[in-house]
Order: structure tokens, then sequence, then C-alpha cells
């Protein structure tokens, strides 16, 4: 006898309705169990994201008033060494811009919808389908020995 979600079922009893009801039941359980994992994964990778994106705008908002008030001071000091001051703003400008550019690619590669795919989920899947074919196989193989 064999134990199959809380029922007992003969094997070597079983007719083919029987055998193949079992497996609906089990089909279904599966694909309902396996649904709720994909749905909890996706859930899972949209929060990290949602909570990702909250603190790249508070952060933003942090920043951008520290960063005017500190280019600011770093095109004075440039004005002050002798330069002049719109040589000393594009300079100061310039390397703030390619600074923004690198952080807009990294932050960009990071919410990649590639993310949210349940990868757990389908490995698991593919193992299911894997062991149900070599199940099948072996009844099959029992079937016709006996």
């Amino acid at each position: 006898m064999t134990e199959l979600y809380g029922e007992r079922h003969a094997t070597a009893d079983r007719s083919i309705p029987g055998l193949l009801s079992t497996l609906v039941n089990q089909f279904t359980h599966l694909v309902r169990t396996e649904g709720e994992l994909a749905r909890a994964e996706v859930s899972e990778g949209l929060s990290r994201m949602g909570t990702a994106l909250a603190l790249v705008v508070a952060g933003a908002v942090l920043v951008i008033p520290a960063l005017v008030v500190l280019l600011s001071a770093a095109v004075s000091a440039l004005v002050e060494n002798g330069m002049s001051s719109s040589i000393a703003a594009l300079i100061v400008g310039g390397i703030v811009l390619l600074i923004g550019i690198v952080l807009v690619v990294v932050g960009m590669k990071s919410l990649k919808p590639k993310r949210l795919i349940p990868n757990r989920t389908l490995g698991q899947l593919s193992r299911d389908a894997e062991v149900a074919k070599n199940q099948m196989r072996t009844r099959h193989d029992l079937q016709r020995a006996a």
C-alpha cells in the first residue's frame, strides 16, 4: 500500500479508471501547488522591486539638494583658484553628468523584468514533469510485464 495526499491506495488492485482518477487528482494538486509557489515567488520579486524603487526615490529626494550645494561649492573653489566661472561650471557639470549616466545604467540593469521570472518554480515544474514521465514509463512497463 502507498500513501498519497492522505489517502491509502492499493496500487496492485487499482483499475485503469481508478489510476486515471488518482493521476488527475494528483496532477490537479500539483498544478495548484506549483501555481501558489509561482505567485509567491513573483510577489516576493515585486516586493523587493518596490522596496528598491522606494529607496531610490527617497535617496534621490535627499541627494539632489545636497548635490546642488556641493557642486556650487566645487565651481566656486575652481573660480577662486583662477579658473573662469564658465569653464569651472563646464568641468564640474561634465563630471557629474558622467557619474549620473553610470548610475542610471546600473539602476536600469537592476530593474529588468527577467528578475521577476519565477526560476525556482520553473525548475521545480521541469523536475516534476520528468518524475511524472518516469512514473508513467515504469507503470507502463509493469503493465506490459503482467
